[in-house]
């Protein structure tokens, strides 16, 4: 849903495929400065209204009946046992969002928004039940094999991923640097098998450049990761001091990732106070409102457009969604990914719980990018942004 200065998206966790970019190693320890974590100071008291009769007697039949029966099995400790009834827990709500990593897989997650990492590069999500690629990566395999914003995974290496969790598909995805990984795609309605080899994935941000000739100034950022509020802001500077008074921002195969991010970089044109982007839940009886910080340094007369398509999701939307709603940009493009949610994280002894704690924008100016665009290396949407913009 969307409303005037409100947009609602997935931040941090649709980032990376509901969760995860499909990856495997990174220095995220030197990049998650600000990873909402909610792991401090919860509630642990008992709730009196809930029987948890049947799940002490499931614990205490399994502690006193289980039988080991292959060689290298071995018992869960109790642990792993506790994590694997709120991992059971997290999986009742039906919200392939919300889910709970394991300390092993918690690494991962950390590690795949660090901005480098091993892997094919390409984010994904579960759309209408479906495995979906929300875009792939620039520069990365994925993109030099052909896959594509849209692109249906059926199978991962001959297995079906019907009804798999997102972070499962993950796990199947991650390999050794310089191994093959075989995926089934529907595209259009027809099914077709690419093989994409794994390498160590450089995540870009942001690139910038000016038009003389046009008179028009492009950004492209690539992601919201813990660094692209700074980049945009260098990018920003660099923008103001070319003279330029026309402005695109690309967030075309943009699939999201700090919410903080998209808040500060849409706080260059929106006025301090403004509301951006309003998190609600259900059963909270405050919302979050995240506002504008008030840079709000955008020249005066300066026109604005921002490009969108289907791999621009979570806070690629909240930051076209609040511009729109503010009248500050126009949108060019097509429909972006459309579906989001906000989540955040709770830290459980070394796991991660990733909760959904809120649900949530179409182009002003409709233009299709086509496959015959790709290969004869057009660009309608980006011409018909400068036609906006200089007409």
């Amino acid at each position: 849903m969307a409303r005037r200065g409100v947009a609602f998206a997935l931040v941090a966790a649709l980032a990376f495929g509901g969760g995860l970019l499909v990856g495997n190693t990174g220095s995220a320890a030197a990049v998650i400065t600000h990873l909402p974590l909610i792991g401090d100071g919860l509630d642990a008291t008992p709730d009196p209204s809930v029987d948890l009769a049947d799940f002490w007697k499931a614990w205490n039949a399994l502690k006193t009946n289980y039988v080991i029966t292959h060689a290298s099995s071995t018992l869960p400790s109790a642990k792993e046992q506790i994590f694997g009834a709120i991992e059971g827990l997290a999986n009742s709500y039906g919200d392939p969002y919300t889910v709970f990593f394991p300390p092993k897989e918690a690494k991962v997650f950390a590690e795949s928004i660090s901005g480098s990492f091993a892997g094919v590069g390409m984010e994904i999500d579960v759309k209408d039940g479906v495995l979906t690629v929300v875009a792939p990566l620039k520069g990365t395999p994925a993109e030099a094999a052909g896959i594509k914003a849209g692109d249906q995974i059926i199978a991962i290496d001959g297995k079906s991923t019907d009804g798999v969790a997102l972070d499962k598909a993950v796990a199947q995805i991650r390999g050794t640097i310089g191994t093959t990984v075989e995926f089934t795609i529907v595209r259009d309605g027809t099914p077709r098998k690419v093989t994409v080899v794994r390498d160590t994935i450089q995540v870009p941000t942001i690139k910038d450049s000016y038009d003389a000739a046009t008179g028009v100034y492009q950004i492209a950022l690539y992601e919201f990761t813990s660094n692209s509020a700074n980049l945009f802001d260098q990018a920003f500077k660099r923008f103001k001091a070319s003279g330029a008074s026309k402005l695109v921002v690309d967030l075309r195969g943009n699939p999201g990732g700090y919410l903080s991010a998209a808040v500060d970089v849409a706080s260059h044109f929106i006025p301090k106070g403004a509301v951006v982007v309003t998190e609600e839940s259900g059963n909270k009886a405050e919302s979050d409102v995240h506002t504008s910080r008030g840079y709000n340094d955008l020249p005066k007369g300066t026109k604005v457009v921002v490009l969108i398509d289907g791999g621009s999701a979570s806070a690629s939307e909240i930051f076209a969604g609040a511009l729109q709603d503010m009248n500050k940009a126009t949108i060019i493009g097509t429909k972006s990914f459309g579906k989001g949610s906000v989540q955040t994280l709770l830290d459980l002894d070394g796991g991660s719980l990733k909760i959904t704690v809120a649900r949530w924008v179409t182009p002003d100016i409709t233009v299709e990018f086509t496959k015959k665009d790709a290969e004869t290396k057009q660009d309608p949407q980006m011409a018909r942004a400068v036609e906006f913009l200089t007409q």
